[in-house]
């Protein structure tokens, strides 16, 4: 696969820096209202992360982010219509509640080499397969739509 410079499933990352957030933070500290945070962020990334696989298996696609090849269409609608990544903003927020919850700023840390990780590495591979694959079209989706979330 053309610019693939990563092979470890995002998955393995997140389940990485999990575990690297409860070594950082052992106690959990957070109090009600971190508490109540973290699970209001939780719930939202969990439908963004659900309705983005929804997004998918409507196109009767391929979700495998390590052979990009496999993709049969390019998914632009739902959640994909704000961010080219909703799944990676999913799972970054996943960790984010997890380091509310956990009450510490340390817990933090691993979210932004989580999201480090992805944007410098895994992304720009799957986007090169992308273009090579899908062409103009993805070049278009590209240009009108943020590869997290914001501006374009």
């Amino acid at each position: 696969m053309a610019g693939m410079a990563i092979r470890i499933p995002p998955v393995v990352l997140l389940s990485t820096s999990a575990a690297v957030q409860h070594v950082l933070a052992r106690r959990t500290d957070a109090g009600k209202l971190g508490l109540a945070a973290g699970i209001a962020v939780a719930g939202a990334s969990v439908a963004l992360l659900g309705s983005s696989l929804v997004a998918f298996r409507r196109q009767e696609t391929s979700i495998d982010p390590i052979t990009v090849t496999k993709a049969s269409a390019l998914v632009t609608d739902g959640p994909h219509a704000y961010s080219r990544n909703p799944m990676y903003v999913g799972m970054a927020g996943l960790l984010a509640a997890h380091a509310l919850m956990r009450g510490s700023w340390a817990a933090a840390f691993p979210v932004a080499g989580y999201v480090l990780a992805i944007d410098r590495m895994q992304i720009p591979a799957e986007e090169a397969a992308l273009e090579e694959g899908f062409g103009e079209e993805f070049a278009d989706y590209r240009a009108r739509v943020p590869r997290w979330f914001g501006p374009a």
